[in-house]
């Protein structure tokens, strides 16, 4: 014997099934019918308005500049889109924190704690959050103007806090850990409130981390809300600045400074995806913080 294993034979292409042939052509195609808007919305940033106008449709320009974005940065006046952007981070921000916090104790008690009508209750509100957000838009506007929180950043932050469709995520991550670990806590002496924090919150985290991704992309790309609440131009958040950019920028045809300022409001985003992608591929799996 020479100790040799023998080789393995080499997998052939005509083995792999005519339907992954076929995905990853449906794949490709829908990559490139995303990519290629967002690429050349990037490059024209990047063009002089005279190029704009005279050429067609051209991935890349003749010549790179950069006076689209001094331009922009430079304007704090009619368009001030750095603090359009702060006030988009501190309102994404916060009220990602405060989702986490109310969804990981409404999941907690959907899904640990026994009280009459508790299932009934769930399925009522998660059936009414299947109907369309624009129907609450005139009495969500009349409860933010009765409060006194028009163009201010509690009429962002606030609202949308109980989202059954993150709540409905967490309980059921909720319910894939061992109830065993709650009556040992329980034993120990334990409340619920301590159960809570020291035994289920810290196995929630893909779910939670998840939960906040999504709530933080959904704020900050909310546009009809804040059109409806803000007329301050100095409170608004980018999404509302931009349509603002439009009636500035739009108006003039200055197609490049436009595109400039909507490749800044999505570089937030875009860092935020590439650091915390791997979470999304954890959230396929509910139980993927339980072990054992």
């Amino acid at each position: 014997m020479t100790g040799k294993s023998a080789p393995r034979p080499h997998r052939r292409f005509s083995n792999i099934p005519v339907s992954k042939y076929v995905a990853y052509i449906f794949l490709l195609v829908l990559c490139v019918i995303w990519a290629v808007p967002v690429l050349f919305g990037i490059t024209t940033s990047f063009r002089s308005q005279a190029e704009v106008v005279s050429t067609g449709f051209r991935l890349l320009p003749d010549t790179w500049i950069f006076d689209n974005y001094i331009s922009i940065l430079q304007n704090t006046s009619t368009a001030p889109i750095v603090r359009w952007l702060m006030n988009s981070i501190f309102i994404a921000t916060l009220h990602t924190f405060l989702v986490v916090v109310v969804i990981s104790v409404t999941g907690y008690g959907y899904s640990r704690m026994n009280f009459k009508g508790r299932d009934a209750l769930f399925f009522t509100l998660l059936g009414i959050s299947f109907f369309p957000g624009v129907v609450n838009l005139i009495p969500s506007y009349k409860i933010i103007e009765t409060l006194g929180w028009v163009n201010t950043s509690w009429a962002m932050i606030i609202p949308g806090l109980a989202g059954m469709g993150n709540i409905f995520l967490v309980r059921q991550f909720m319910m894939g850990i061992p109830k065993d670990l709650d009556e040992s806590a329980r034993v120990d002496g334990a409340g619920d409130f301590k159960i809570y924090y020291a035994v289920v919150l810290p196995l929630m985290k893909p779910v939670l981390i998840v939960c906040a991704l999504f709530s933080f992309t959904g704020s900050w790309n909310d546009f009809l809300w804040p059109v409806i609440v803000y007329t301050d131009v100095d409170k608004m958040p980018i999404t509302a600045g931009l349509l603002l950019l439009q009636d500035i920028y739009g108006n003039y045809r200055m197609i490049g400074q436009l595109m400039g300022s909507a490749m800044l409001a999505i570089i937030p985003t875009l860092l935020l995806f590439l650091f915390a992608q791997r979470y999304f591929v954890q959230s396929i799996n509910l139980n993927a913080g339980i072990k054992g």
